[in-house]
């Protein structure tokens, strides 16, 4: 392939330049792998349907993508953007909102704050939207910010607790998080053979540590023991 383009000067060849082309295999901790992979596979796009690796490669992709961000989670990114304050409030949208609490939220509010959140959000849209004070936010903590300020909160008090549970979302994908450093630590060069649930076991007793220092190592080797006669 590489040769074709530099028959038809797409290409340039030089010391270090175009002598060889790969797909960009994906990590395990770092995301921004995923970007560099695809990138590769639209780079050699013709190459890889002609060695029939293409399929294998999205497919590949999409799992991954899949698992990182699957429908319910994208569902709710997009819910919460109805809250974004950015480029004059433009995805703001009642009813995804209140689509946002009923979904998510549903044991945060009462049946009757439901019905006065949707009333509080009519209100809203006139009055903190249109706020010379309000205007050129562009974050959901600067927005939530300048309602404590304004006093707007204390008007607007369940919109206020629907803004803060959505800003505690970072928050809920810590462990993940966590999960993808100690990977980093725990799957080295020696361990990277090892099968999958070999090195998730390794991970959740590296992880969380602080439990497994509870468990006494005699408790270890009796469960052991019990599991099948050993010498």
């Amino acid at each position: 392939e590489i040769e074709r383009l530099i028959s038809i000067d797409e290409f340039y060849t030089g010391s270090g330049v175009n002598q060889i082309g790969t797909l960009q295999r994906a990590g395990d901790t770092r995301w921004s792998s995923h970007f560099r992979s695809v990138s590769s596979l639209l780079r050699l796009y013709n190459p890889t349907c002609t060695v029939d690796v293409f399929i294998a490669t999205i497919d590949s992709q999409l799992q991954e993508l899949n698992i990182r961000f699957n429908e319910h989670a994208v569902e709710l990114i997009i819910l919460s953007s109805a809250l974004n304050p950015t480029d004059g409030y433009r995805s703001f949208d009642c009813d995804k909102i209140c689509n946002l609490v009923e979904k998510f939220y549903p044991l945060d509010f009462t049946e009757q704050e439901k019905i006065l959140l949707k009333c509080q959000l009519q209100h809203y849209q006139f009055d903190v939207i249109n706020h010379l004070d309000m205007q050129n936010l562009c974050t959901i903590a600067g927005l939530c910010q300048k309602l404590v300020e304004t006093g707007k909160s204390k008007i607007y008090y369940l919109i206020d607790i629907l803004l803060r549970l959505v800003l505690t979302l970072p928050v809920s994908t810590v462990t993940t998080e966590r999960a993808f450093s100690a990977m980093k630590i725990i799957k080295t060069r020696l361990r990277s053979k090892m099968e999958d649930d070999f090195i998730t076991n390794c991970l959740v007793v590296y992880i969380e540590h602080a439990i497994a220092e509870k468990i006494s190592v005699d408790k270890i080797i009796d469960d052991f023991y019990d599991m099948k006669k050993r010498r």
